[in-house]
């Protein structure tokens, strides 16, 4: 015999834990976008962020762009981020920096390349996937 209220009190704890994880990647889904596409270059289409910006600055930018960038790939350790996952985001991370640290062309460079946004965007795949089986486990079909 099936315990239902033990099974919808499990759902319910899932639900308001995904909740709070999304509530969480939408906080760095913001800071990716601030950090890689804040703004647009104008008369143009080309997304410019803040990482760009600091960029200029010799060492200094992108040392503060690093610390940023490390803060928003942390958050794969909440979000249940395996260990290819969390490599994969260093290695975005690390190519992000060397990128930048050529004087001009890396900051050329570094606004098509957008490592905050693609970790972000790594970070919601992620979970949205680990979401999609754990609710399942539970009873809970999403309709997709």
């Amino acid at each position: 015999m099936t315990n239902i209220p033990a099974l919808s009190e499990k759902q319910d704890a899932l639900l308001a834990q995904h909740a709070v994880e999304q509530a969480q990647l939408a906080r760095v889904e913001s800071l990716a976008r601030t950090m890689d596409a804040a703004f647009m270059i104008p008369g143009t289409k080309i997304p410019l962020g803040v990482d760009t910006i600091v960029g200029l600055v010799p060492g200094i930018g992108d040392t503060v762009s690093l610390g940023i960038a490390a803060y928003i790939a942390s958050h794969g350790i909440g979000l249940k981020a395996k260990k290819h996952h969390m490599i994969r985001m260093g290695w975005n991370i690390f190519l992000d920096w060397l990128i930048g640290l050529v004087p001009v062309i890396g900051d050329i460079l570094d606004i098509g390349w957008r490592g905050n946004l693609r970790n972000a965007a790594l970070l919601r795949r992620i979970s949205e996937d680990r979401w999609v089986k754990e609710r399942a486990d539970v009873g809970i079909i999403d309709h997709v």
